[in-house]
């Protein structure tokens, strides 16, 4: 079965990769910061990556799409902003809503924090459910653990799943992976070792348990630091500095918390290790701390494809039924 797509803030791409590994081709990936927008590039050239403000895009010529997917910018809900939802500038629910309207895809999956989730805002998930019903759309809103899904971190977000009445009937959240992600000393353990740093072993075995979320930060407020003051207490619980990412692992003789590389903390949101991020320090990591752990994306994309493929089932065998009583 070929399933196609179009996403909205791709970003550095770990939506778009998971959904690419869960058999979804992209027809367009629009991204509105140019440095994500090479990363994107760098990383699938065949990809149609069109760099503008989604505000200015149209999505009338992708009347034939299977899934319109995106991460909508979080500050708006995040709790480390002021939570002002849709009197946020950066709000871009309605320009989600104005796309999908645009192509009519069989599936919508939008990504967001879990503060969206929070009762401050139940009137305004009740206003967007009420024009994707409107729009033909039978939804479901949930929170979903990261740590669920093989990655080595909690990070919870709300994801929306909309879906044609007939297909979302076929529906079903992906199951929660057996077992639990590897621990941060189990997942960076070579990485962190790479340089022959003496202490190693005292340091993975206090880095017993997964991380806490990655903050990427904003435009706007945020540096390459791990997140706000607690945030950065529950990392030194694991033995990592999270004032700021570290050019390089650690060397012998260095005897203080060791900070995170840039490639441990796409590690750490299980990005492939040959995925290259575009651009210095803080742009690169705020592309990595903002990103859609791929593991999610896919699962919860396979289950999407699921669904059109039961549907496609029963709707064949209905076919046939039919025939042989004709």
């Amino acid at each position: 079965m070929r399933l196609t797509s179009i996403e909205i803030c791709s970003g550095a791409g770990g939506q778009a990769l998971g959904l690419e590994q869960a058999g979804f081709q992209h027809l367009a990936l629009i991204e509105i910061e140019p440095l994500a927008c090479q990363t994107l590039r760098t990383n699938r050239p065949h990809w149609n990556v069109i760099e503008d403000d989604v505000r200015n895009f149209s999505a009338i010529n992708y009347k034939e799409v299977d899934l319109f997917a995106g991460g909508i910018p979080c500050p708006p809900f995040s709790v480390a902003g002021k939570q002002l939802g849709h009197l946020d500038e950066r709000d871009l629910f309605p320009e989600a809503l104005r796309l999908i309207q645009e192509c009519d895809p069989k599936a919508v999956m939008l990504e967001n924090v879990r503060g969206l989730l929070e009762n401050k805002f139940k009137d305004y998930r009740r206003v967007i459910l009420k024009q994707l019903f409107d729009l033909g759309y039978r939804c479901d809103w949930r929170l979903i653990n990261s740590s669920d899904y093989g990655v080595s971190q909690l990070r919870p977000r709300a994801i929306l799943i909309g879906m044609k009445k007939e297909y979302f009937n076929c529906f079903s959240w992906p199951l929660k992976n057996e077992n639990p992600p590897p621990t941060v000393g189990e997942l960076l353990y070579e990485e962190m070792n790479s340089l022959g740093w003496e202490n190693i072993e005292s340091w993975k075995e206090k880095a017993n348990s997964i991380a806490p979320t990655l903050d990427g930060g904003s435009k706007k407020h945020g540096g390459a630091d791990l997140g706000p003051v607690r945030a950065r207490a529950a990392w030194a619980e694991l033995g990592i500095n999270g004032i700021g990412i570290s050019d390089q692992p650690p060397v012998n003789s260095f005897k203080e918390m060791p900070k995170l590389t840039l490639k441990m903390t796409a590690l750490i949101q299980d990005f492939p290790k040959e995925w290259v991020f575009v651009g210095k320090k803080t742009p690169a990591y705020r592309q990595i701390g903002n990103a859609f752990p791929p593991p999610v994306a896919k699962s919860i994309g396979i289950s999407i494809r699921n669904a059109f493929k039961q549907y496609e089932q029963k709707n064949n065998k209905g076919e046939r039924i039919k025939s042989q009583v004709a």
